[in-house]
């Protein structure tokens, strides 16, 4: 896969390398500001019940 888009990439080797961070950045962007926020609700990391016995 990786591969793929590195032969996707005009420009050569240390353009393609920017355009990789930057493909790289705007991943990690889009993950923090819509992935994360949406999916949070549904993870069941913050319902922490303790039984009184």
């Amino acid at each position: 896969m990786y591969g793929f888009i590195w032969r996707l990439l005009p420009g050569n080797t240390w353009i393609k390398a920017l355009l990789s961070i930057v493909l790289a950045l705007a991943v990690v962007y889009v993950l923090f500001q819509y992935v994360f926020p949406w999916a949070e609700p549904l993870l069941p990391f913050n319902d922490v019940t303790v039984d009184n016995q």
